[in-house]
Formats: C-alpha cells, structure tokens, sequence
C-alpha cells in the first residue's frame, strides 16, 4: 500500500489575475494541492471557474462550508484579509494569503495569533524566496559567506497597472497606498527583514510624476534596522518591468535581476563577488516560485517540514510597511518602526 499523502484540498477564493495565476500555476502540482472550489463575485471570475470545473461561491462563507475544503488561498483584496482570515480560523482551516497580510502590524499580530492558538499553518505569498537565485543568496548571507551584511540596494517595478480601469481597487489609495508598495515593494522589504530583521525607521518618497494614480506612481524608502545595516528600496508603477534585489557584505555581495514578471518567469541574472576574487556573471534558467511556495505550504499542512516564512518575519514585515504607509502621509518624514 502506497504512504503517499494526499494532496490538500483548498478554495480558491478570489479569481482575478493572481488567482488565476495560482490557479494555473497548481493545475501543474496535482499531487500536493487540489483546488475543489473557488470563490468570487465577479461573473467573468465564476466563468473562469466553470471552466476549470471549480464550483463557484459567491463569497469565502459558501467556500468554506464546501465539503473537503482543508485550507484557503487568498487572492483577494488587501482589505478583505482580516475578517476572511478570521473566518478562515474559526472553520479550523489552514491559509495562505496574498500579500500583504496587513496594513498594519496589530492586523499582522491578530493573523499570526490566531493560525498558531489553533494550530493552522499561515502561507504567505512571498514567492520571491522561491526563486533559485533568490534561495541562495538566503543561504549565502545566514551562513555567514557574506561576512557582515551592510546594505541591500532593490527596485521591483513595472508598468501593469497603466492598462488597468480607474475602478480596479488596485487603483484604490486606500487599498494599496504608496505607488508600487503593495503590488511589489512588500517583496523587497520581506527579503530585507529575512537578512536584517526588525527595523529600527524609515523615510519614504512618494510622488505621482507619470500618471494621474491615487495613490502616487514613484516611491523609495531608505529604512534602518536595528541589528545595523539599511535597505534602499524603490517600486514604480510606471516603467517598464524591472527587478533588481542585490545585498552587500563585508566578505562578498550578489546582485539577482529578474529576465522577466513573475507571472511568466524566463530566468535571472546573477553577478557576484567575493573578497579577492573577479566579479562573475552567471544566468539562472526559468522557474516556478509561485507554484513552489504553494506547495511549500501544502507540504507544511501535511506535516513533512515547516512552512519557511516565520510569522515573527512576517509580523516584521507589516511593521516596515505601517511605518511606510505613515512616512508618506506625512511628506516624507523619519517615521520609527
């Protein structure tokens, strides 16, 4: 008789472009996640769903109540998190949420409490620690191959929403403030409290000089950590696609660029040096981290090892976005953490 878990079963619950992504995505990894129903308002999002054979609900109560639903993936609005996630735990159901997980880090904390009080494991969509290059810088820095981390220097930016109506809430100030910040700047400050840990303040500019977006097109922030080193990052809602991540240390540095948007990803490319040796230059072929995170998840849902992303880190996170969110309303200013 075959050991082999079964894969878990899961609602969908939002079907725009991201769940649809995660959808397509997890139709390639059968054996570890079963979609068996989804979840969304939207007529063309429950077409989506007849067309994958899902039976569509409404809304995340019906998709609860499905029979054999074991965990949920969130692919909806940043607002909606709360009290979904909340639901979500009181059903005794595993989650994995889109980013980010709040806006704030009280919202992040109750998240966090709450999937750990009652055992559930909390996925977070931060497929970018997926990524090959990306996994191995991780592993690089804590090893201590860098030596004393100093900086990390990142921009994630890309021009997607200039196609989008004026009415998608990802044009919400509200929704998603600070230009590019939850759309993809989260990333960059993920991977720079893995490295860094909490942070210690931030400062943030944020302007709208290429569209008419509400909540501005141009951001960076400079943040500080208290363990020492800083972090300049930056997330542009209107240029062309571009994703850099670089790290620098006292015994080496790594510079990841991306070929392509995580949506259809093409590989990286990967320069490096260490203390008394040339700088290389090395490519990476493409990969799949949003299915690969997924399944991180699934794996930490079955038991076989813990899912990657703490929730100290992701608590850590939020609190660097609060902090960002609060500089830019206040032009700028050096907001602690």
């Amino acid at each position: 008789m075959s050991s082999k878990k079964p894969p878990v079963k899961v609602a969908m619950i939002g079907l725009g472009w991201w769940g649809k992504k995660m959808t397509a995505v997890l139709q390639k990894a059968p054996d570890e996640i079963d979609i068996i129903c989804a979840a969304e308002p939207s007529p063309a999002g429950a077409e989506f769903a007849a067309a994958n054979g899902l039976v569509c609900y409404p809304d995340d109560r019906g998709a609860l109540a499905h029979p054999g639903v074991e965990a949920v993936i969130l692919a909806t609005p940043h607002s909606l998190h709360a009290e979904q996630i909340e639901r979500t735990v009181a059903a005794g159901k595993h989650v994995f949420c889109e980013k980010p997980l709040s806006h704030t880090r009280r919202g992040a904390e109750a998240a966090v409490n709450a999937c750990r009080a009652r055992n559930l494991v909390l996925g977070m969509g931060h497929e970018r620690r997926w990524e090959p290059p990306v996994a191995e810088m991780l592993q690089a820095a804590r090893s201590g191959k860098l030596g004393r981390l100093l900086q990390v220097e990142a921009n994630f930016s890309h021009d997607k929403f200039l196609a989008l109506n004026a009415d998608n809430w990802r044009l919400n100030a509200a929704e998603a403030p600070v230009a590019g910040m939850t759309a993809t700047g989260i990333h960059l400050t993920d991977l720079s409290t893995a490295l860094f840990g909490p942070a210690r303040d931030v400062r943030v500019s944020c302007e709208n000089l290429g569209s008419d977006f509400p909540q501005g097109d141009t951001m960076s922030a400079h943040i500080r950590f208290k363990s020492g080193g800083t972090a300049y990052i930056s997330a542009t809602l209107v240029t062309p696609f571009v994703s850099r991540f670089a790290v620098f240390g006292s015994k080496g540095w790594i510079d990841i660029r991306d070929k392509a948007h995580v949506e259809s990803p093409a590989g990286w490319v990967v320069t490096s040096a260490e203390t008394g040796s040339p700088i290389t230059v090395k490519e990476v072929a493409p990969a799949e981290p949003v299915r690969d995170n997924l399944v991180a998840f699934a794996r930490a849902v079955r038991g076989d090892a813990p899912y990657p992303v703490t929730g100290e880190e992701l608590v850590n996170n939020i609190a660097i976005l609060e902090a960002i969110i609060a500089s830019a309303a206040q032009d700028g200013a050096v907001v602690a953490v």
